[in-house]
């Protein structure tokens, strides 16, 4: 691991952990969500640019560059608690919001660029307190560290098994380890690898609500099932299918911003602006590393099980020949509806 990408990895846990980090050796960050210290107080604040438009700040923004994150002061010095009821718009009912707040000038934009999407990697929600007082030891990291982190090169097969499944006893899972992600990735070969046979492939991000608690509000448990079916009956016919099992639950906003955008939903909201108000991307998935699990299998052209347009042109970006999309709709139910809608009319999935 290069010392750029152990930095960022090492900036990502104390996120985690509720540790400061420092962005090329400007202000000190302490995360509001994880952070520590009864005592700990900040003039000021970094949130998004969604968060800034639920606090009313719209019409401060020209102290802010559009759609960046904001930097905010109140009358009032800031507090963990106070910190943590303006970072979760989850909590908005619950905490009425104090005020008022000025956005001030942000003068180190890229630097706080890094640190929302350090929040995002590290699954929390991206606001931070400002060189907070008093102040723990902090992590340093450059701006550049992150792209370095991103790179997928690291990625290797760890192990590889037998797996017999219920949709298909001839199944070999295979997975992969990077030295810069805990995250786990998983593939899910059905049927005998060949190469003149372009096989059937499911990107199919974690989900742990639909995938094992059966969630209804979702159709990634029906979707994962199956797609294995149609992998298992292309086998039969000669064919194969791999199944890429992703470590991005939610699309990458991790687990704990999922729930919360399903409490946002619960107050209205589609799966979109739930996300945005969160100040999170409704996608934010690694597809670079999909398209390097494939090609460590050696999988050459895919037929890709999907409805999403925009999964194949990602993955054609990142170097996967997509020789074909494969329709991939199964019905509604009367919770999914609306969000399968959402789907379609927001996001540009196919769907009837």
């Amino acid at each position: 691991m290069s010392s750029a990408a152990r930095r960022t990895a090492l900036a990502i846990d104390a996120l985690r952990h509720g540790w400061p980090v420092r962005i090329d050796g400007g202000a000190a960050l302490l995360p509001a969500e994880t952070g520590f210290g009864a005592d700990s107080r900040a003039r000021r604040m970094l949130i998004s640019a969604a968060r800034a438009v639920t606090l009313k700040l719209a019409n401060q923004r020209e102290a802010a560059v559009p759609e960046a994150p904001v930097l905010i002061r109140g009358a009032e010095p800031f507090d963990l608690a106070l910190a943590r009821a303006l970072a979760d718009p989850a909590q908005d009912l619950d905490y009425p919001m104090k005020g008022p707040f000025l956005a001030e000038q942000l003068d180190w934009h890229d630097a706080a660029v890094v640190a929302m999407e350090l929040a995002r990697l590290a699954g929390i929600l991206p606001a931070f307190m400002v060189d907070p007082a008093p102040l723990g030891e902090v992590h340093d990291l450059a701006s550049s560290d992150l792209a370095a982190w991103k790179e997928t090169g690291s990625l290797v097969i760890a192990t590889r098994a037998r797996l017999p499944v219920a949709a298909a006893e001839d199944s070999e899972i295979v997975a992969f380890r990077s030295t810069d992600d805990l995250r786990e990735h998983v593939a899910l070969v059905i049927g005998e690898q060949r190469s003149d046979r372009a096989p059937l492939v499911r990107l199919h991000s974690e989900c742990l609500t639909g995938d094992i608690l059966g969630s209804l509000k979702c159709d990634c448990g029906p979707q994962l099932d199956a797609a294995l079916r149609a992998m298992a009956e292309e086998a039969k016919t000669g064919g194969w299918g791999v199944l890429l099992y992703m470590r991005q639950e939610g699309r990458g906003i991790g687990l704990i911003n999922k729930l919360r955008a399903y409490r946002l939903q619960d107050q209205g909201f589609d799966t979109v602006d739930a996300n945005n108000r969160l100040g999170l991307p409704t996608e934010a998935r690694d597809f670079p590393v999909a398209a390097r699990m494939l090609d460590l299998l050696g999988v050459g052209a895919i037929r890709l099980m999907t409805n999403n347009p925009a999964k194949v042109d990602a993955l054609r970006g990142a170097g996967v020949n997509v020789a074909e999309r494969v329709p991939h709709q199964l019905p509604a139910n009367p919770h999914n509806a609306r969000y399968l809608a959402t789907k379609r009319e927001r996001t540009g999935h196919i769907l009837k």
